[in-house]
């Protein structure tokens, strides 16, 4: 238990990290927390116009759940780093630097997934990125892309790391709520759009 409380924490600390805010706060933009959704994931930072910082976020974003993954591997027993994988995005959901208030951890997921295993982790970005670019709504290609991963985890038999996607799946869609909400009275806001009011943040 010791063990597994040590790769939790390892990345809950690391997926604490809020790139967004200082990527927003580097680029000028101010504090992406006072912008759109008020979330500190990418596609909120995409709202300031800067895409460059936007694209800096998804990527550092990403790498805080690769990063859990790869690290509780190394350092730790075999099996550890589902509990890093977890941590991660429980910390980038609810940094306790930032009041509990932080992205909703569709970049952490898929960096731990790829990191987990990169077959399994590339055909989930896939599917996410074929879904953003035919619906153009970055919500709806998240939530379907992270839907599909247990199943994919399942079919290169990896049961572990089918249960925690499972786990990932269901709350990810739970912090998605609102977009939800929005996607089936269709007033979800495109990707690209500055909007003063919601969408997804990773």
């Amino acid at each position: 238990m010791a063990i597994l409380f040590q790769a939790l924490l390892l990345g809950y600390l690391l997926g604490t990290i809020p790139f967004g805010l200082f990527f927003t706060w580097m680029s000028g933009a101010g504090d992406v927390r006072k912008i759109g959704s008020g979330n500190i994931g990418a596609t909120n930072v995409l709202r300031t116009g800067k895409k460059w910082a936007a694209a800096a976020t998804l990527l550092c974003d990403g790498l805080k759940g690769a990063v859990a993954v790869i690290a509780a591997r190394h350092m730790l027993p075999a099996g550890a780093e589902i509990f890093a994988a977890l941590g991660a995005v429980l910390g980038h959901l609810f940094p306790v630097w930032l009041k509990f208030k932080g992205g909703k951890g569709v970049a952490t997921f898929l960096g731990l997934a790829i990191a987990l295993d990169w077959p399994v982790g590339l055909l989930v970005a896939a599917i996410w990125l074929g879904a953003a670019f035919t619906w153009r709504i970055s919500s709806l290609a998240a939530l379907v892309a992270i839907a599909l991963s247990p199943a994919i985890f399942l079919i290169f038999g990896h049961h572990g790391y089918a249960a925690l996607a499972l786990l990932l799946s269901a709350l990810i869609a739970w912090m998605h709520q609102d977009n939800i909400r929005r996607l089936l009275s269709g007033e979800e806001p495109r990707i690209g759009k500055k909007s003063a009011g919601h969408g997804t943040a990773h």
